[in-house]
């Protein structure tokens, strides 16, 4: 059984037709990118499928269980974790702090009140510190951390509750070749622990840690397949030389 079920799924703006009958399947610990020309509804996508946007028409199930109209919160709970493009770290806080209060998201309010999960989350705090280079920064404030070191803690952050899924909304974006190649090294690490949807524009990067592609074009989409079969594919050469 899939782990991640999209079918038929539209979303409307008013007259703008966002997406239009997209469907979308994903396994257990595969990883999927998501390409297209910008406003092809690449991001739409992982909104509807994370709940931060609800589809006008369609369907998603999530390891068998319906959750088109479930709220982001439950979502989360069921396993989805999303990293927006937009790092969601809070920078007058510690890289320590960020990763614990991602953790602690999932608490009772009486746990918090009473401090009672600080030292038991410390363990797996800096755990997920050591798998993204950010241990020996952990006590500095992430206002501190470069762009790329933010990116890695935003992504920190998404992973510290161990989702099933991990949506990543371009990770890449304003980083370096050399952060940009640490980054697949980090996120290829995972393989064996979560499935990936990724949207991403650095083509080499995403068929390099990527399973299978799906390519969107105006809220359609043209193809999905391997790596090789997109490589290969007419329907998405002319999309890329008459759109992009």
């Amino acid at each position: 059984m899939p782990l991640l079920e999209v079918r038929g799924v539209t979303k409307a703006f008013g007259k703008l037709m966002a997406l239009s009958g997209v469907d979308l399947t994903v396994g257990e610990t595969e990883f999927h990118g998501l390409i297209g020309p910008n406003g092809s509804g690449k991001s739409t996508l992982l909104k509807c499928v994370a709940g931060a946007g609800l589809p006008s028409e369609g369907t998603i199930r999530f390891a068998g269980r319906d959750i088109t109209a479930a709220s982001p919160s439950e979502r989360a709970r069921a396993g989805i974790s999303i990293k927006f493009q937009i790092t969601s770290v809070l920078p007058a806080l510690t890289v320590y702090d960020n990763v614990l209060l991602a953790l602690q998201a999932q608490d009772s309010t009486a746990s918090l009140i009473f401090s009672r999960t600080r030292g038991a989350l410390d363990g797996r705090v800096m755990h997920v510190l050591e798998q993204f280079h950010l241990i020996q920064r952990c006590t500095e404030r992430a206002a501190a951390l470069s762009h790329g070191h933010q990116q890695w803690l935003g992504i920190a952050m998404a992973l510290a509750c161990e989702p099933r899924l991990l949506l990543l909304d371009e990770p890449t974006a304003g980083m370096s070749f050399e952060e940009r190649r640490v980054t697949g090294e980090l996120l290829m690490a995972l393989k064996d622990r979560c499935s990936l949807v990724i949207v991403e524009h650095d083509l080499d990067f995403i068929r390099a840690i990527c399973d299978r592609l799906t390519v969107l074009d105006q809220g359609n989409v043209v193809d999905c397949g391997t790596v090789n079969h997109i490589q290969s594919s007419a329907k998405v050469r002319e999309v890329y030389l008459t759109r992009v």
